[in-house]
């Protein structure tokens, strides 16, 4: 029997609704670590679950088929950069975990990395950190790029972005002062690299702020029309 869903949880769609609950009543996802004894570890992924979600083209978040759009919940960073360090899942799917996951809702909120399980693991390029503001970005295509510890996702030209902020669509400010925020560690490394890299970010930059919204935390970009 399934545990009751907890109250005041948002945009749940059936896939939500049929996934299994912890004991608080939070639904959970496909992607999440489970212990001997089937408790989920929300901080960290499942073995294998990153490469199956590839091989089979499965939604990170309910484990089903993917149709023709993939979606991503990224932050600003990444919506600069267009990498994501989790696959895609289903648009559904990801507007309930940018309104839903306490780390993405709670401004303060940092990754409890203590006493992980040796077996589980986090992904490459995770933010420590609630980024302020999240877009789910929805797209056609991706590539799988190697690294160190796992894979990147470099995500495709969006058809729609919508941003959120604390769990509720994002205003514009908001979206401004976390991209603005989080901008320097990017110029940071861009310098490091060289002269190239530098130019490359600046492009990207304005891109990216062609995706803010206006107003309501929805968009298309100019380059997405």
């Amino acid at each position: 029997m399934l545990q009751k869903l907890r109250p005041g949880l948002r945009n749940l769609s059936d896939r939500i609704k049929h996934l299994p609950r912890d004991h608080r009543g939070y639904p959970v996802p496909w992607f999440v670590y489970r212990d001997v004894h089937g408790v989920a570890d929300f901080r960290i992924i499942g073995p294998g679950k990153v490469e199956l979600a590839i091989k089979r083209d499965l939604c990170w978040v309910c484990g089903t088929k993917l149709a023709r759009h993939k979606t991503f919940v990224i932050g600003p960073m990444c919506a600069i950069n267009r990498v994501s360090a989790e696959p895609p899942m289903h648009k559904s799917c990801a507007t309930f975990a940018a309104t839903n996951c306490p780390f993405l809702t709670m401004p303060r909120m940092r990754r409890n990395t203590n006493e992980l399980p040796p077996e589980g693991y986090t992904l490459e390029g995770a933010q420590p950190h609630n980024p302020g503001a999240v877009v789910v970005w929805i797209t056609r295509s991706y590539t799988v790029t190697p690294v160190e510890r796992g894979v990147l996702f470099r995500i495709g030209e969006p058809e729609e972005v919508r941003w959120f902020a604390n769990g509720r669509a994002a205003e514009r400010g908001e979206v401004i002062e976390a991209m603005e925020k989080g901008m320097p560690v990017l110029i940071d490394i861009a310098q490091r690299e060289g002269e190239e890299s530098v130019r490359k970010l600046m492009q990207q930059i304005v891109i990216a702020r062609r995706l803010i919204p206006a107003r309501g935390g929805s968009n298309v970009g100019e380059d997405a029309a």
